[in-house]
């Protein structure tokens, strides 16, 4: 029964299995332990296990870790279709004073913004694996790159926003709001008027 319930739970998470979710069906950590030895599961970080049979799954196993990390800037593009490449490392955004030494330690690009404006645009999308993660939508995403302290190549900037005018369901009115708050409304108006 315990068994049939932590396989379920692998099952419907790609593989992944995490402490906190066994423990809330009630199983013991002792008896998880002895489950994750039985059957060869890899340990990812603090309290996630990978099936042997599966692929890990980098994005995925980065914010099971660090919940509070949302995929944002070139790595955000790349999940919503505006990059021609795969990032080299993962760029996330925390809320300002999160401790994001572990997260850095990890190889990841740490932005840190102001409590008000880190869930602005998040959404859910999944990974080229199939599981789902956090990032912010397109526009939220094409704002942040256009702040200063991004370092974006300009072709990388220039191909994201064409891509983007070329959608069906962009949504301008919601790019420039975002673009006010974030203050980068200048630089973005400027482009757009280049590509409308």
């Amino acid at each position: 029964m315990k068994r049939e319930l932590i396989e379920n739970l692998s099952k419907q998470n790609n593989g992944i299995l995490k402490t906190s979710d066994v423990e809330k069906l009630g199983i013991t950590k002792p008896y998880f332990y002895e489950f994750l030895a039985k059957h060869g599961y890899k340990k990812l970080s603090q309290g996630v296990y990978l099936a042997p049979d599966s692929w890990e799954d980098g994005m995925y196993a980065l914010q099971q870790r660090f919940c509070k990390a949302v995929f944002s800037h070139e790595t955000a593009l790349y999940l919503l279709g505006l990059s021609e490449r795969e990032p080299f490392q993962y760029e996330v955004t925390v809320p300002h004073g999160y401790n994001a030494t572990n997260l850095k330690n990890q190889n990841a690009v740490v932005y840190s913004v102001k409590p008000e404006w880190y869930s602005l645009g998040i959404i859910e999308t999944e990974t080229p694996m199939g599981n789902s993660v956090k990032i912010y939508n397109t526009e939220r995403t094409l704002c942040d790159i256009f702040k200063t302290n991004c370092h974006i190549e300009i072709q990388n900037k220039q191909f994201a926003v064409k891509e983007y005018i070329r959608q069906k369901e962009k949504n301008i009115p919601l790019l420039l709001e975002y673009a006010k708050t974030l203050k980068v409304e200048k630089a973005v108006k400027q482009y757009l008027e280049v590509l409308l």
